[in-house]
């Protein structure tokens, strides 16, 4: 079985879909009591994939060095597809069409609920084909292996990754940055500082991995 850890980081929608969004605002704003201005619901976008964008997503395959895909450099579309192209060079042909086994596990920490998803998400907005079509059922842990709801046992409670990377002796990848400071950073032009914590995100949770899975 192959092994594919991935991180991504994510920005806020892009200036063409600010009046479309400045229409989902509005209705929004209507029924609430407590009031949101626009440029505070404009970054929640960010944790959106129908209209937040991905800067890049970094992955491992196996005990590989960690590498970055970065839409700075050939667009999000391009990047996606060149994500799926890593994804259908590592896989194997299924035996069983019915129930498909593709021979790769996906790792990522909250990989379930937020990277996978956003990248399947972006995936059909931008009209880039998935190398297939991957099963996101809950409660086994492939082909996708998320070491937040592996830690907690499926529990309704999350864990950050720095949090395991203290409680495993795991070296923490927020050196300087961590992610609620990435749409600053992009803002500052600090692009390449962003890349260089995606990567060390994805050795880290590689680490926190082998460490849940007793490898040495």
């Amino acid at each position: 079985m192959r092994k594919l850890f991935l991180d991504i980081e994510t920005l806020p929608a892009g200036e063409e879909s600010h009046e479309k969004l400045k229409v989902i605002h509005a209705k929004r704003e209507d029924k609430r009591e407590k009031k949101v201005d626009f440029e505070q619901y404009l970054l929640g976008t960010s944790f959106d994939g129908a209209f937040g964008r991905i800067l890049c997503i970094g992955y491992a395959v196996d005990d590989e060095p960690a590498e970055i895909l970065s839409a700075e450099e050939s667009g999000e579309k391009e990047m996606l597809s060149r994500f799926w192209e890593i994804v259908k060079s590592i896989s194997k042909e299924p035996y069983n069409s019915q129930y498909p086994d593709y021979g790769v596990q996906f790792v990522g920490h909250n990989v379930m609920d937020f990277d996978l998803r956003f990248i399947y998400q972006r995936s059909v907005i931008n009209g880039v084909k998935p190398a297939y079509d991957l099963n996101f059922a809950r409660y086994r842990n492939y082909p996708i292996y998320d070491t937040m709801k592996e830690w907690v046992k499926w529990a309704n409670m999350n864990v950050g990754l720095e949090t395991l990377c203290f409680a495993l002796g795991v070296p923490t990848p927020k050196d300087g940055i961590d992610g609620s400071e990435v749409w600053n950073f992009y803002k500052a032009g600090k692009v390449d500082d962003i890349l260089e914590y995606c990567k060390r995100d994805v050795e880290a949770t590689r680490a926190i991995y082998r460490k849940m899975t007793f490898q040495k």
